[in-house]
């Protein structure tokens, strides 16, 4: 593989020493920014943005065209796999995602077919491809995928929840069908995310946003237990490829989430960085975790706690800069570049 320009994130997910803090932001592409919101317009639903590759491309440079960032995440979303399932994937403004299929009982399960990623996910490959091309190897390209009890979180309740009553019934009521599902998930994830290695991303991260509605005991039996087993799946295969865990509510688990052989643990802002490095020592690398809700206030205070991330974490390599989640789609794109400047050494007062 051609050397990248830019290869500071690779190098502190490997804990190698870097000249300052790498930072790339969760969501780094989307509402917040004028320009997406001119694409989106031009585009129309956000299904076809994300299964056209070019719209894709272009969406996924367009933060990198603004801001002076460390790496690019493709732009898609964590439902693709289930909607190349057949499950009926839509978006309803204000509302989020729905599915008009969702999964009731075994027959459900059953139903869900095995995915071919370089046929039913081919436009994800094809964007990658020509992702990378544009890059024209400058920054390294992260590759996702949600996690399977994520994931399925949606499939079995058709919506985003609050309270998450079905998946959790499913789970206290019919663990086996449950872990059924999980199982499945796992094999397709770990599929997707080997096809999107071998269209040339250079990381991959998988994104575990519903991890912390369970407590400790059920979220590694059905959270933790298969993001373990794609990695371990992965690394196999891709030995020198990082992998990055982001389980949200989940900081109580680091230790765990450590032991399953990823390169780097992606933090959300309820947990303390010093605290949490001195849990993991030098297994893996740490990323985040300023509170995104930190970017509705005034620049200087933005600069005070992106300094105090910083001190946080403190000198050595195997930090990343990040949010501890996606970027508010109504704040102000100028705060963002406040973030970049303090983690370059620009001086704020």
């Amino acid at each position: 593989m051609t050397k990248l320009l830019n290869d500071r994130f690779l190098r502190a997910l490997h804990r190698q020493p870097v000249d300052r803090t790498p930072v790339w932001i969760m969501r780094q592409a989307g509402r917040y920014m004028p320009e997406y919101k001119s694409l989106r317009s031009r585009v129309g639903d956000f299904l076809t943005l994300c299964k056209t590759p070019e719209f894709a491309c272009e969406a996924t440079l367009l933060p990198l065209q603004r801001f002076d960032l460390d790496a690019a995440i493709l732009f898609s979303d964590i439902l693709m796999i289930p909607e190349a399932m057949g499950m009926g994937l839509s978006f309803v403004a204000e509302e989020g995602p729905k599915f008009s299929s969702v999964i009731t009982a075994a027959s459900d399960i059953n139903k869900l077919p095995c995915l071919d990623p370089e046929d039913d996910l081919s436009y994800i490959s094809a964007a990658i491809r020509l992702i990378v091309k544009n890059l024209n190897n400058s920054v390294p390209l992260i590759g996702f995928a949600g996690s399977p009890w994520t994931v399925a979180t949606y499939m079995v309740e058709g919506q985003t929840s609050k309270q998450f009553y079905k998946i959790k019934g499913l789970m206290y009521q019919e663990p086996r069908l449950l872990h059924q599902l999980l199982a499945h998930m796992t094999i397709e994830t770990t599929k997707a995310l080997q096809a999107q290695i071998n269209a040339g991303v250079n990381a991959v991260m998988m994104f575990d946003t519903w991890g912390g509605i369970l407590n400790d005991a059920l979220y590694k039996e059905f959270s933790l237990r298969y993001m373990a087993e794609i990695v371990a799946n992965l690394k196999s295969d891709n030995p020198t490829i990082p992998i990055i865990l982001f389980s949200k509510n989940s900081g109580r688990c680091l230790t765990e989430q450590a032991a399953t052989g990823c390169d780097a643990l992606g933090l959300d802002w309820t947990v303390n960085l010093a605290k949490a490095r001195e849990l993991v020592g030098d297994k893996v690398a740490l990323q985040g975790n300023l509170d995104p809700c930190v970017l509705y206030a005034s620049k200087q205070r933005i600069a005070v706690e992106t300094k105090a991330v910083l001190e946080q974490y403190g000198s050595g390599p195997g930090h990343i800069f990040n949010l501890g989640h996606g970027i508010p789609l109504d704040v102000d794109p100028d705060n963002v570049q406040v973030i970049l400047d303090v983690v370059k050494g620009v001086t704020w007062r």
